[in-house]
């Protein structure tokens, strides 16, 4: 039997962008969608349909971390460029991302209880394995998530807002997020859906097209362009466009807390090509921004199924290929590094990932 309701429907927009080949014969197909758009929201590229709705995940929290940024909490707590960027990743839980958040965590006078994001264990292996060979329970520090929800309680602090309900749609940290989002998204005030995320905060619905948007105009910002001030004012987008700034530079400066040893996202912007910066999300979302023959450009993508791993790395790494942001020899070793041949117990090659798809 299948669930139903209203808002159940087939959801098209998808096409085959990876193909899993065993001997020779194609045995899987991942379809998803990719979106490519300037900071003005033109369309400059796309596989599928650009206005497939997803839900951002952890792609947001380049913007989720901007009102940290402009209400000068982080300043008045002296959040260093290495803190800022853990609060903007999704990190693996080693040692040094467990620091930082406990520095932020030590900073804003708050203890590890404070953190509403649930413990999962690193996605370091090595710290991984360590902890279970001690016997230890991974924590609310090993989240992904726990700078990014340290940096929430640092803006509830700084705005004498509950620290309690600090992921609550209603409170004061999130209709700022919200806003901030929205605004670089193209979309107007309330535009964008809320969902819960796996880490129980908010997590926002829209376009493909909005999420690539969300990026370009980050990268843009970063690049001293100011944002169309629209609706909203010229002020208010100003300092937006400050805090997108010190965010991405933070990306930039310190990838290795954005994610961590042997994740992609690090190994892209530690390349240093066009002024990449890079963002996983849960479910197959990945959102790029980087600057191609001068121009700023957002990129977002999103594998139909969820898979997060051979076909969303494949799909990214081949974008950045057609686009020119990576040299052929550099995609290639980065598409052998984290995905490779398809091998069976034996270790024996038995078939290969490719990517279909032309932007």
């Amino acid at each position: 039997m299948v669930g139903g309701g209203a808002e159940r429907r087939p959801v098209g927009g998808y096409v085959p962008l990876v193909e899993a080949w065993r001997g020779d014969m194609v045995e899987s197909v991942h379809f998803g969608a990719i979106a490519v758009v300037d900071p003005e929201g033109g369309l400059r590229h796309h596989a599928g349909d650009p206005e497939t709705p997803i839900y951002l995940r952890s792609i947001a929290k380049p913007a989720q971390a901007l009102p940290l940024l402009m209400s000068g909490a982080a300043g008045r707590f002296g959040l260093t460029a290495a803190e800022l960027a853990v609060i903007i990743g999704s990190h693996n839980g080693e040692t040094v991302h467990l620091e930082a958040v406990r520095s932020i965590l030590g900073k804003i006078g708050l203890g590890e209880d404070a953190l509403l994001c649930g413990a999962h264990a690193p996605y370091h292996k090595p710290t991984a394995n360590d902890l279970r060979r001690r016997g230890i329970a991974p924590s609310v520090l090993h989240n992904n998530c726990s700078g990014k929800h340290a940096g929430m309680l640092a803006l509830a602090i700084h705005l004498g807002a509950p620290t309690g309900t600090y992921l609550e749609p209603d409170h004061p940290v999130q209709v700022r997020i919200r806003a901030a989002i929205e605004m670089l998204a193209g979309l107007p005030p309330g535009g964008a859906r809320l969902a819960t995320d796996g880490c129980s905060a908010p997590t926002f619905g829209m376009p493909l097209r909005a999420a690539a948007l969300l990026y370009a105009r980050l990268v843009a910002a970063a690049g001293g362009a100011l944002l169309d001030p629209g609706a909203r004012g010229a002020a208010a987008t100003a300092e937006l466009a400050s805090a997108a700034r010190r965010a991405i530079e933070a990306m930039r400066r310190h990838p290795e807390m954005i994610a961590g040893d042997d994740r992609l996202c690090t190994a892209l912007i530690r390349l240093g090509r066009h002024g990449l910066v890079a963002k996983i999300g849960a479910e197959g979302v990945y959102g790029l921004g980087f600057a191609s023959d001068g121009k700023p450009l957002g990129l977002a993508l999103k594998i139909a199924d969820g898979e997060g791993h051979r076909s969303r790395t494949t799909a990214v790494v081949e974008a950045l290929r057609q686009l020119g942001v990576l040299e052929e020899d550099e995609a290639r070793r980065i598409a052998g590094q984290f995905v490779g041949d398809l091998r069976n117990r034996r270790g024996l090659v038995v078939g290969r990932v490719q990517p279909v798809f032309v932007l």
